[in-house]
């Protein structure tokens, strides 16, 4: 058997007052890819580095408000026109939010470099979604000083994070990563795209609250859509995930045929347990 050639693979985000899950995301993409190849543009030039941003390359662009489309618009843009250019120099570009982590299910004993250098990527690859949220009768506030995974047992499986952040050429990734302009989507049965945006209530009140009073009386009143998801519905097992997977592959929107879908589902299922291995 032909040894398969691991190949240069890069990683960027694009962040905001964003610290805790910019480190996060520096430990385990630094670990997965090594920190030289990892680029965080930091929307602002007041903005402080991530403590363990050692080795990680620095953009710092002026910041400028804006609508949140407009901004979304923005930030992509930046995003495309950096991995187009790292394409010079590296085989494969991983594009994604600060909190959003990419990784391989256990089972395939690959790192995640090795097992990307090992797939065939038809421009760009996406792992399935899972929106990891709080269960406020069973869980926990969340210890910042450990792993979150080891902390929460369930997720949402979203179509809102199939999200394509993987490119094996020069392309340009639709607002938020969720589509790649002019290409379909391809989701691959050991890639999980996890993403930690609602793993913790009272991370999004304080988040909340630089915004304002009225967002906080709105979050205090109304929940979050993933946490009370995860807390009031019945999680599933792993048969879902895998059912879930092939909706998504044949399913698409009606007002976006390049988007994965599943007809309003909203099935909530407990996180493998071997993915707990997974220092995230």
């Amino acid at each position: 058997m032909q040894k398969t050639q691991i190949k240069k693979i890069a990683a960027i985000t694009m962040a905001r007052n964003d610290e805790f899950f910019l480190s996060k995301w520096v430990d385990y993409y630094g670990r997965e890819l090594g920190k030289e190849n990892l680029y965080i543009i930091l929307d602002g030039t007041d903005q402080n580095e991530p403590k363990n941003s050692d080795g990680v390359n620095i953009i710092k662009l002026p910041h400028t408000d804006m609508s949140r489309i407009a901004g979304d618009k923005y930030r992509i843009g930046k995003i495309s026109d950096l991995a187009n250019e790292l394409f010079k120099t590296y085989d494969i570009v991983i594009g994604c939010d600060s909190d959003e982590f990419l990784i391989v299910d256990p089972t395939a004993k690959k790192s995640l470099r090795e097992y990307l250098s090992w797939i065939r990527i038809k421009t760009t690859v996406s792992g399935i979604g899972l929106d990891i949220g709080q269960n406020m009768k069973t869980e926990k506030p969340l210890n910042q000083s450990k792993p979150m995974l080891s902390q929460r047992e369930y997720a949402l499986l979203s179509t809102r994070y199939t999200k394509p952040v993987v490119l094996s050429r020069p392309a340009r990734w639709g607002s938020g990563f969720h589509h790649v302009h002019h290409h379909n989507f391809h989701i691959d049965k050991n890639l999980y795209l996890l993403h930690f945006g609602a793993v913790d209530m009272n991370m999004l009140i304080k988040k909340a609250e630089k915004r304002g009073i009225d967002w906080v009386n709105h979050l205090r009143r109304r929940g979050n859509g993933t946490i009370n998801l995860t807390t009031t519905k019945t999680a599933h097992g792993e048969c879902y995930i895998k059912t879930a997977r092939i909706m998504q592959r044949i399913f698409r929107p009606i007002y976006a045929p390049g988007k994965p879908g599943m007809m309003g589902i909203k099935w909530v299922v407990k996180i493998p347990n071997r993915f707990k291995t997974i220092a995230i």
